[in-house]
């Protein structure tokens, strides 16, 4: 009877119920693992690292494996340190994951935790260290502002990126270059079809789809350039690009003070984000493309040239500048920063010596409108479209800006200080280099690009974007580019040049414009006297320029947030850029 019995019991499992228990042992054995690619390497325009991976060990748990989670954190906090943000980070993706997917505790294990790890794994089900290759950034301040950094995938990211493609994937670029390219620098996910046993260990590779890795880029950026600039700027903070004006290349674009983007990798810890964004100076904030200011003097090249193109002055006529400029009848008295005047003034040296009298009047004559749509034409008041995204528009002011924000018209006196580049005027140094460079260019107008070319991992082969043009201001008359070069260069050159200082020792010729910014508003019959105001409340310091003259092939423009002048303080900096720049060109 009993041999009756198992002889059923055998045909019931193995002939009724066979698809069924083949099924379930099926699935139970095979598992289908995802592959992260290899996130694409960043360098600069001469192949030096910009961002690279590197192998570093992680702690992770399969929790359909783990028999008591809490448990097993309770004995891996005894093992390895395990900060409150890990645990906390763990149990969001505890949450998100599926049972059968890993979940990172801690990243970066040091070789003591992984050797103690490895000792008492055999207690722990379900605990695996794993190598994976972990973004970096050997240039850090130097480099965060432009290529700025991975960070883990958060719940409004997952919302919006491929589920699939980023299986395995924990990071994403958040800032800069890794952000804006994410999806060249990405690559595509691979899958491993894996046989294992009851206790989940891997017995074999049925099938693989190797990854395929993130195209590697190559920036215009010269970090050797970057590096000359950061260094330039010490302890002062402020901005500075420095673009070719024959294709737009970006080579060099410094915020300062940078950060150190690798601590945004694994997740920055709460004490180093306070100190970041407690900072005074605000390393995180990018003034290169989100930094509005006033541009100052900078802009009288530009209301130069509008005055020439207009038929309103040409290069031999003068004003005489008594110090202070008068509309009309009207009391109000607008100041030139040379309190008992300029005398007699052409275009040159008006240029020169940053006369703010004769600027004055032309900006009268020329009037908001003209003004306001010529500075438009060099790109004042509108985004760059820069290829890394972030940046900031700027405001070129207009009667009908004032009227739609302020609901109030316009004023004569508005228009004089706008035309020296303060009141309502604004502008990013990114807009400001772009701007000069369609200047030393003669009119081209290009997109500013910091990525100059991307290899696949195929063929390895450096394919090289073509630079964008967006227009060209045909139209501006050859004799009026001349006499403003001839000014600008004036201002280095000359003798009454207010970056005359700069001039001393050069070996090739640079066209200038210094600009000192105010950062508030004097009243009526007040002075402006740094010695009795706090470092944070001096003037801005400019400075814009491209050289060689005859041919030039980089332009600069920076800011000094609070520097003072900009013929003491930016200027020097600029120097130091051109100096480097044509001195190693080889």
């Amino acid at each position: 009877m009993a041999l009756l019995l198992l002889l059923w019991r055998a045909w019931q499992l193995q002939i009724v119920r066979h698809e069924h228990y083949s099924t379930l042992s099926s699935n139970n054995r095979v598992m289908v693992q995802p592959i992260a690619p290899t996130r694409g390497l960043i360098v600069d325009v001469t192949g030096r690292i910009l961002a690279e991976n590197i192998p570093s060990y992680s702690l992770e748990l399969i929790p359909e494996r783990v028999e008591d989670m809490e448990g097993t954190l309770q004995q891996l906090q005894q093992l390895v340190a395990v900060g409150e943000e890990d645990l906390s980070r763990f149990r969001r993706e505890l949450k998100r994951k599926r049972r059968f997917e890993t979940v990172s505790l801690r990243l970066r294990l040091t070789e003591e935790e992984v050797a103690r790890l490895a000792v008492n794994r055999h207690r722990m089900a379900g605990v695996e260290v794993n190598s994976r290759l972990t973004r970096y950034y050997p240039y850090r301040e130097l480099t965060s502002h432009v290529i700025g950094y991975v960070g883990r995938i958060n719940e409004q990211e997952l919302q919006q990126i491929d589920n699939s493609n980023y299986a395995a994937t924990q990071h994403i670029g958040k800032i800069g270059v890794e952000r804006s390219h994410e999806s060249e620098l990405h690559g595509e996910v691979g899958y491993r079809q894996v046989e294992v046993n009851a206790r989940g260990r891997i017995l074999r590779t049925l099938e693989e789809q190797l990854p395929r890795p993130g195209n590697n880029l190559q920036l215009y950026i010269h970090a050797e350039l970057q590096q000359v600039a950061m260094a330039a700027f010490g302890e002062e903070r402020g901005a500075l690009v420095a673009i070719n004006p024959q294709n737009g290349a970006v080579m060099a674009l410094v915020s300062a003070p940078g950060f150190d983007n690798n601590l945004f990798v694994n997740g920055i810890s709460g004490s180093d984000y306070r100190r970041l964004t407690d900072s005074a100076d605000k390393p995180l904030f990018n003034r290169a493309l989100r930094g509005q200011y006033p541009p100052g003097s900078t802009t009288k090249p530009f209301v130069g040239l509008a005055g020439l193109e207009h038929h309103l002055i040409d290069s031999d006529s003068s004003l005489f500048c008594p110090g202070f400029y008068q509309i009309g009848d009207n009391e109000r008295k607008y100041r030139d920063w040379k309190k008992w005047g300029h005398g007699h003034v052409t275009l040159k040296s008006a240029i020169a010596e940053s006369c703010d009298v004769y600027f004055y009047d032309l900006s009268l004559e020329l009037g908001i409108d003209r003004l306001a749509l010529f500075m438009q034409r060099f790109g004042f008041g509108q985004l760059t479209t820069i290829d890394i995204g972030g940046e900031l528009a700027g405001l070129m002011p207009t009667r009908e800006w004032k009227w739609r924000k302020r609901n109030e018209a316009w004023y004569s006196g508005e228009t004089l200080i706008t035309g020296i580049g303060q009141g309502a005027m604004l502008t990013t140094p990114l807009q400001l280099a772009r701007a000069t460079a369609a200047l030393a260019n003669r009119g081209t107008l290009y997109q500013p690009r910091v990525v100059r070319a991307m290899s696949s991992p195929e063929d390895g082969e450096l394919h090289v974007t073509d630079s964008v043009i967006e227009s060209r201001l045909n139209d501006i008359a050859e004799s009026s580019w001349e006499a403003i070069f001839e000014s600008m260069a004036e201002v280095v050159h000359g003798v009454h040049g207010t970056a005359r200082t700069i001039g001393t020792g050069l070996n090739y010729r640079m066209a200038g414009k210094t600009g000192t910014a105010q950062v508030f508003g004097i009243p009526q019959g007040e002075e402006y006297d740094a010695s009795e105001l706090s470092k944070r409340l001096h003037d801005h310091a400019l400075f814009i320029a491209f050289a060689p003259v005859d041919n030039p092939q980089l332009v600069v423009a920076l800011i000094v947030e609070n520097g003072g002048s900009g013929s003491k303080v930016a200027a020097p900096i600029a120097r130091q850029i051109f100096d480097y720049f044509l001195g190693n060109r080889g």
